[in-house]
């Protein structure tokens, strides 16, 4: 950590502090617009990764990751992860008006820009096996004449979104959001919303290919700093209860079964985080492997969080299962969060094919 990403990590969880999460969670867009907009015009985070020519601060993916570890941790809803993936999804394309026309309003938080993949498409999850997660063979976007049709689920940030990139056939298309049908799902995590998009033969514009890294990885690199930051927050959480909490006379903090459980729980957490940075550090370096650190990072920070988080609810006991507790909202976000950009299962699969063991 330099110097420089300290000083933007205090400043992005000093904003986050005076905004708590449960009041954006019931709000119409599901984050606090406010927030995002002081984020955007004062901090500059959508447009970190982002050249000076499109109106970012020409930093990189790691100043990145520093802010999105700060919103996992808080797990603030914000459209952040999709300002991340439409930004280098525009970079990537080559398509230098596309650039000049989206990305500074995507900087500057005035446009919101969701991102939906077609699972079927062959830029998904490449590298692995042709029947991973037993997916069927057909894509299921169809693309003619400079339009597509089909259904895309799970889509972040969709039903707020002014522009969507999607991720098909091997290529970006630039699609307006108001164009399509967009259906709100039912999530496990109350603080990230999802949406089942259906495109009925709409306009579209095909910016470029999917580039090497593909954005698939840059999405679980980007998701495992808001894992990292959410598990360490749990740890820390957990940690000040076992200290106040009494039971026969004595903090439970002292019960020798509890600080063996906290103290792995902890080694977890330092272990995820090198994963997560030796990830994003690949993709800066531009490493042609890069896929490989990035499916460790999205199985290590997602078993991490999932473990993290059921030893906050265990060890704060009945409390945890309240209403008013925040140890549900962590639990929520470990159990939704794995299955973002494919589930720790299907990229031990995709490791184990690229060593040849599968």
């Amino acid at each position: 950590m330099t110097e420089e990403r300290e000083a933007l990590r205090s400043a992005v969880r000093g904003l986050l502090a005076s905004y708590p999460t449960r009041a954006a969670i019931g709000g119409p867009a599901g984050y606090d617009a406010g927030l995002w907009a002081r984020l955007c015009k004062e901090i500059g985070v959508a447009g970190l990764a982002v050249p000076p020519e499109y109106g970012g601060a020409g930093a990189g993916l790691l100043e990145t990751h520093v802010v999105l570890e700060e919103l996992g941790r808080r797990l603030t809803p914000s459209p952040m992860l999709g300002a991340v993936l439409a930004g280098q999804a525009l970079l990537r394309s080559g398509d230098l008006e596309a650039c000049e026309r989206l990305l500074p309003a995507i900087c500057t938080g005035d446009v919101i820009a969701a991102v939906a993949f077609d699972p079927f498409s062959s830029s998904i999850m490449p590298s692995s096996p042709p029947t991973s997660a037993g997916l069927p063979s057909p894509a299921s976007l169809t693309a003619s004449g400079g339009r597509l049709s089909g259904e895309l689920q799970h889509v972040l940030d969709a039903g707020v979104a002014d522009v969507l990139l999607v991720i098909a056939r091997g290529g970006v298309w630039e699609v307006d959001a108001s164009t399509v049908h967009r259906q709100p799902e039912e999530s496990l995590d109350l603080t990230r919303r999802l949406s089942t998009v259906r495109l009925d033969d709409v306009p579209a514009r095909r910016l470029g290919d999917d580039p090497e890294p593909t954005l698939w990885d840059i999405g679980c690199v980007a998701l495992s700093a808001e894992q990292i930051g959410a598990a360490a927050q749990a740890l820390e959480l957990t940690l000040e209860y076992a200290k106040t909490r009494h039971q026969f006379g004595r903090p439970i903090g002292s019960f020798q079964v509890l600080q063996h459980r906290l103290a792995e729980a902890h080694v977890r957490v330092e272990a995820a985080r090198s994963a997560s940075w030796t990830a994003v550090e690949a993709l800066v370096a531009g490493d042609p492997q890069a896929y490989r650190p990035a499916a460790v990072a999205k199985v290590c920070c997602s078993e991490t969080l999932q473990v993290v988080a059921a030893e906050m609810v265990q060890i704060h006991g009945g409390i945890a299962i309240t209403w008013e507790h925040d140890a549900h909202l962590y639990l929520r976000r470990a159990y939704a969060s794995a299955q973002l950009f494919g589930s720790p299962a299907q990229h031990v699969e995709r490791l184990a094919f690229a060593a040849g063991l599968a």
